[in-house]
């Protein structure tokens, strides 16, 4: 879900408000010495001046007290009572206050916001995420226990041929090799969920893995490959991994990487030479469990997880580029000296 925003405006920050009030409570009894004085001298009534005196100063208290409460209190106790209704499953009570009063409880707001949506976007992804595994498990659970009753119940008056035997277990080889991939996409998933370690690896050794795993592919390394990135060995091997096993999917042969710096940020481009991505799917394929390729077995968690993990790493990854001639990923991660 979108979340949303605190409307900005300028807000006195709470350290302003405490000084003001502190420093109100040390003036008054202050003016009221002075007040007095001046009325003794001119004047030896003094009691309607006490008085007058006594109202303004508690006029003033209650002023004091009412904008420390409106500006503090108020707030406050709305947020607390918006934490309630979210408690309660209330989606509706993810919204901005009417009132912030000051700086601090604005950014506190701001930050619930935050937290609020993204507690709800993970709530909403456990959900779709349950559902698919469980989903995606149970058809080829389903077929390997069909397969296994088939030739358990084998009659020997009416035996199966030979070819009818070694189609029911080619499906249940490859029923289980699904639910390995599924499995293996699933734990690095986890990794990807889990706080990030912290670690460099160098591009020279990540494209000689990827040539060594993925001999069909040619992995070239164009300018700056020399240099370190900022992701543990682990976690680059998946994450590229995942981009060149899909440009292979769909058709590439070659896969070019090029990495350049500014001082702040390290640019990664990724560009295969396959038959590219539709323009309808190019908006999702972000998406868990979005895939054009199920019927090949495809899990639609490959690019998912491998947005997650950079993003763990405090990195993006976006698709800047596909056409028929290719598709181009550029991943920018922090830079490393």
């Amino acid at each position: 879900m979108r979340t949303p925003r605190v409307r900005p405006k300028w807000r006195p920050p709470l350290y302003l408000i405490v000084y003001a009030v502190l420093l109100t409570v040390m003036t008054l009894p202050v003016l009221t010495v002075i007040w007095f004085r001046a009325v003794r001298v001119a004047s030896g009534a003094i009691a309607p001046a006490e008085i007058a005196t006594l109202a303004v100063v508690l006029i003033l208290t209650l002023v004091v007290a009412y904008v420390l409460t409106r500006t503090l209190t108020v707030p406050i106790n709305a947020l607390i009572a918006r934490t309630d209704e979210i408690a309660r499953g209330e989606r509706a009570a993810i919204r901005p206050l009417d009132s912030y009063g000051t700086r601090e409880v604005a950014t506190l707001s701001q930050s619930f916001l935050d937290l609020a949506g993204k507690l709800v976007d993970h709530s909403d992804y456990v959900r779709s995420f349950a559902a698919y595994v469980s989903h995606e498990l149970k058809s080829p659970l389903t077929s390997i226990k069909g397969a296994a009753e088939l030739l358990r119940d084998d009659e020997d008056d009416n035996p199966m041929s030979l070819a009818q035997r070694n189609h029911f277990l080619a499906n249940i080889i490859a029923d289980t090799e699904r639910l390995d991939m599924l499995l293996s996409r699933l734990r690095d998933l986890a990794k990807a969920e889990l706080p990030s370690e912290q670690g460099l690896s160098n591009m020279n050794d990540i494209i000689g893995h990827l040539a060594a795993s993925l001999r069909q592919l040619t992995i070239i390394g164009d300018d700056g490959t020399d240099a370190n990135i900022a992701l543990p060995g682990e976690v680059a091997g998946i994450v590229f991994a995942n981009l060149a096993e899909n440009a292979f999917q769909n058709g590439a042969t070659a896969l070019r990487i090029n990495i350049t710096t500014d001082g702040r940020k390290t640019t990664i481009q990724i560009r295969d030479n396959g038959s590219g991505i539709a323009e309808s799917n190019r908006e999702r394929i972000f998406e868990p469990f979005f895939s054009t390729r199920r019927e090949q077995g495809g899990t639609g968690m490959g690019l998912g997880i491998v947005r997650a993990m950079i993003a763990s790493h405090g990195g993006t990854i976006e698709l800047s580029d596909s056409n028929t001639d290719g598709t181009t990923f550029q991943i920018i991660l922090p830079h490393v000296s």
